[in-house]
């Protein structure tokens, strides 16, 4: 009990000095851009054909998904193909590839924009769940980026569409720990190459007709670094971890590769849950919902959209950027969350303004990040 206490003392201090700041983030995304309409008429060509009951789920998804356009890590006709042939090897090949190139792109450019030299960077944290790599993304491009040999690495995987918000935060416990020091986080998910063309199940033609490719670099400064930078403050982090629910989201992984698991408890778990989560994160600061000033959520789909909407009784405009997000890009997994955050710090709320980064995922798991403006 005595150390809970002093956990949450520690917790309520952090409002009181300074924070790690994010100055600067890069997205990344492959050439192959389609149409919504373009890429669920080819899962009606392949995976739907003789389905009746995933016809049934693809038209409802072609008018409520919110998805204009996606990224693919090929073109649509090689994807299908692949996807036929069914070789994991060759998928997480084309998956390695891909990543290698699109996380290298994120990463320069974020340095570059952070007017950071790469030799600067003391760590590096890596997050991804559509792909196998050992040694790990951060691990195969710190030489190609040209990081120190000496850079700490810490790579992140399983934490699916939470990654974003729990690279974060841990962005924000290493800089807390090294106020002096530079870190960065790569987020890349290539959902796509991940599909399953022969399954029916309801679950994977959702999967396949949201998910998009894409990646995101973000660097972050610890509180003793030299600023000048406009970027948002890292105050403080929660998270929470639901018991029995490891079913509920995730990969059922095999030599078929990762085939969703993608239940509809997920809007009624995050309706349920979400609140209790940010109000506890928002009570150490004396912050209430409604002073929140910006909302950068991975949302997922359009029912989570709803059950964010109402759990949290946020505005009607609350929810833009994350909307504008995948209409055009898709879910994005833990890429989203920062892509939606590089959307936000274009616009940013004005000064000393709370702001909440908030994604769940397998586990069932909602991690949160609370901003200062």
């Amino acid at each position: 009990m005595t150390s809970m206490r002093q956990a949450t003392h520690d917790r309520t201090r952090q409002s009181a000095v300074a924070a790690p700041q994010v100055v600067a983030i890069q997205t990344a995304f492959p050439p192959y851009q389609y149409r919504q309409e373009e890429i669920l008429a080819a899962l009606a060509r392949t995976t739907l054909r003789e389905s009746e009951t995933g016809a049934l789920v693809l038209r409802k998804i072609k008018t409520s998904s919110g998805v204009e356009t996606r990224s693919l890590s090929l073109p649509l006709e090689k994807l299908v193909d692949l996807a036929r042939r069914e070789d994991f090897t060759e998928q997480n090949r084309v998956w390695l590839d891909t990543a290698l190139d699109l996380g290298e792109r994120a990463l320069i450019g974020a340095l570059r924009t952070a007017g950071v030299q790469p030799e600067e960077v003391d760590a590096v944290i890596s997050t991804t769940v559509t792909g196998l790599a050992v040694p790990s993304l951060e691990a195969r491009l710190a030489h190609r980026v040209g990081f120190r040999p000496d850079v700490k690495r810490i790579p992140l995987f399983g934490s699916g569409c939470a990654g974003g918000a729990a690279g974060l935060a841990r962005l924000h416990d290493y800089l807390l720990a090294h106020p002096g020091q530079v870190a960065v986080l790569l987020a890349v998910e290539l959902c796509t190459l991940a599909y399953q063309l022969k399954d029916g199940s309801v679950a994977n033609i959702v999967a396949g007709s949201l998910f998009g490719d894409g990646a995101a670099a973000v660097v972050a400064v610890g509180a003793h670094r030299d600023g000048g930078h406009a970027g948002p403050e890292l105050v403080d982090t929660h998270s929470l971890l639901l018991p029995g629910t490891e079913d509920v989201l995730g990969w059922d992984i095999g030599s078929h590769g990762f085939r969703i698991l993608l239940s509809p408890e997920v809007p009624t778990l995050t309706e349920k849950h979400l609140p209790t989560a940010v109000q506890s994160l928002l009570a150490r600061h004396a912050l209430t919902p409604h002073q929140i000033a910006s909302w950068i959520i991975h949302g997922g789909g359009p029912k989570v959209f709803t059950a964010v909407q109402q759990a949290l009784d946020l505005q009607p405009g609350a929810l833009d950027l994350t909307r504008r997000s995948v209409a055009e890009r898709g879910n994005l997994s833990s890429v989203s969350v920062l892509d939606i955050l590089h959307a936000a710090m274009k616009t940013p709320p004005p000064a000393n303004a709370p702001g909440l980064v908030a994604a769940m995922g397998p586990g069932f798991a909602i991690e949160l990040v609370l901003l200062r403006w």
